[in-house]
C-alpha cells in the first residue's frame, strides 16, 4: 500500500509540474510606458477580455527604467528615480502577436511629446517601449517607422525604444484603477485631455 501511495504521489507531482510548465511555456512579456498607467491598463485589459485570458494573460502597472530598487509611487512621481510609470503585459505570442500589442500602445499615446503625456509632465510620464529581446526591438523599431505615416500632426516621434530593465509592480490601489474607481478615472482622463489629444494625433485610429 505504501509503495502504491509513493508511486501515486510521484505521478501526481510529475503531472502537476508538466501542467505548470505548459501553462507558462507560452508566456512572453511586453513592457510599455505611456504616461499615467491608470489610462494604459484598460486598453490591454480589453484585449485580455477579448481573448478570454488566453492571448493577453495578465496586466500589471508599475515602474521601470530607473535606478532605484523597489520604488514607491511618491518617489517615482517626484521624478527623482529615473523610473517611468509603465505596464507589464504577459501574453501568448501564438494567440496575440507582439505587433498587435505595439499597435495598441501607439494608439494610446502621444508619441510626439518629449516632456510627458497629456497633462502629466516629467520624465516619469514620457512614453517608451522596453524590449525584452532583439526580435521585440526589431518589431518596435519597424512599428515606429510605420506609424509615422499615420500621424495626423506634423511632429516627429520621440518615443524611446529601450532595453527592458527590472519592473516593479505598483501599489495595489493602482492596479485596475479604472474598474475600482470609474468616476474618478473618467474625471481624471477627461480633464487631462487625453482623448482629445489622441484624436488630434491619430484621428479615428486613436485609443479612445
Amino acid at each position: 500500500m505504501k509503495s502504491f501511495l509513493r508511486l501515486f504521489v510521484l505521478i501526481t507531482s510529475v503531472v502537476s509540474a508538466s501542467s505548470g510548465a505548459a501553462a507558462t511555456a507560452h508566456a512572453d512579456t511586453a513592457i510599455f510606458a505611456g504616461g499615467c498607467f491608470w489610462c494604459m491598463q484598460p486598453a490591454f485589459d480589453h484585449l485580455r477580455e477579448e481573448t478570454h485570458g488566453q492571448g493577453v494573460q495578465s496586466t500589471v502597472v508599475g515602474y521601470t527604467g530607473g535606478h532605484k530598487d523597489k520604488p514607491n509611487y511618491e518617489e517615482v512621481s517626484g521624478g527623482q528615480t529615473g523610473h517611468r510609470e509603465a505596464i507589464e503585459v504577459k501574453f501568448d505570442p501564438a494567440k496575440v502577436p507582439y505587433s498587435r500589442l505595439l499597435d495598441i500602445f501607439w494608439a494610446n499615446v502621444d508619441p510626439t511629446d518629449a516632456h510627458g503625456q497629456f497633462c502629466d509632465k516629467g520624465e516619469q510620464y514620457t512614453s517608451a517601449i522596453f524590449y525584452q529581446n532583439e526580435e521585440q526591438k526589431k518589431l518596435a523599431l519597424a512599428s515606429a517607422e510605420r506609424v509615422k505615416t499615420q500621424l495626423k500632426v506634423a511632429e516627429p516621434i520621440v518615443t524611446a525604444i529601450l532595453p527592458a530593465k527590472s519592473f516593479y509592480a505598483a501599489e495595489d490601489y493602482h492596479q485596475g484603477y479604472s474598474r475600482k474607481n470609474p468616476v474618478r478615472y473618467r474625471f481624471y482622463r477627461f480633464n487631462c485631455g487625453r482623448d482629445q489629444r489622441l484624436k488630434s494625433v491619430w484621428g479615428k485610429a486613436s485609443g479612445h
